[in-house]
């Protein structure tokens, strides 16, 4: 009885072990077509359709930790989430902790954007005294050196949203987006007030990290993203939000 009792014990445990989920950390700071968020938790978007697609692939549930942008690495630091998706090494120079990352799945194109009237170009290195809309947290590598030296000044929003929507109404001339948040944010404008792109200021390869823990399948997660790059899987995704791929980074 006692080996019996045992026997269903230690099949318990391992059921319990392959059922643990996997814990995606998003941040609060995206906007749609990354993830839209109803009452704090992702319900559609590009990052939140791949990473449920992933967890069903690898056979284990998603569970989706939505954080504030400064928070995202130190949840990873002490095994609070075990994956982080749509970021790139460069953005990590000080990072501790023992991860593997993905091979590249994204391609992140940063644009300087303005409203209809702004000249078609711009350099930024031309700009002076100039107020630019930013997401709290984030890096911009580009523009760095200009506001180290004061010739332009960061205004900062919560998220990628918000910041375009207060370039929208003047609350300055230039703001930094992306270009799938971008295309969707002008979609719901009228050909007048749609925003245009007047400079690149970055294109940048990015992927996931998996910390690399024995109770988190590492090895099945990493496989999995590569077949489902390989097979079109992710780029099929981002077609759906976006009417196109972004193209093999």
């Amino acid at each position: 009885m006692r080996l019996a009792l045992g026997a269903l014990l230690l099949i318990s445990l391992n059921v319990a072990a392959a059922d643990a989920p996997v814990r995606f950390v998003m941040a609060d700071s995206w906007a749609m077509p990354m993830m839209q968020l109803d009452r704090g938790r992702p319900t559609q978007g590009i990052l939140y359709d791949i990473l449920l697609s992933l967890a069903t692939q690898v056979g284990v549930p998603a569970e989706f930790h939505v954080l504030p942008r400064a928070r995202v690495q130190g949840a990873m630091e002490h095994g609070e989430v075990d994956v982080r998706c749509y970021a790139a090494q460069s953005w990590l120079p000080n990072q501790s902790g023992d991860y593997i990352w993905s091979i590249p799945l994204f391609l992140q194109r940063d644009l300087l954007v303005s409203r209809q009237g702004a000249p078609a170009s711009v350099v930024p290195a031309s700009l002076k005294h100039e107020s630019i809309g930013t997401v709290l947290g984030y890096i911009y590598p580009t523009l760095q050196p200009l506001f180290d030296a004061g010739q332009l000044q960061r205004e900062d929003a919560r998220n990628q949203e918000q910041v375009l929507d207060k370039l929208l109404v003047g609350r300055y001339r230039y703001a930094v987006t992306n270009q799938w948040t971008l295309d969707w944010f002008n979609q719901r404008l009228m050909p007048g007030r749609q925003l245009q792109a007047v400079a690149v200021l970055q294109e940048q390869n990015v992927g996931c990290y998996v910390r690399n823990d024995p109770d988190v399948p590492v090895q099945r997660i990493l496989r999995t993203l590569l077949r489902m790059k390989m097979s079109g899987e992710i780029d099929d995704i981002i077609g759906l939000y976006t009417g196109e791929g972004p193209g093999t980074p």
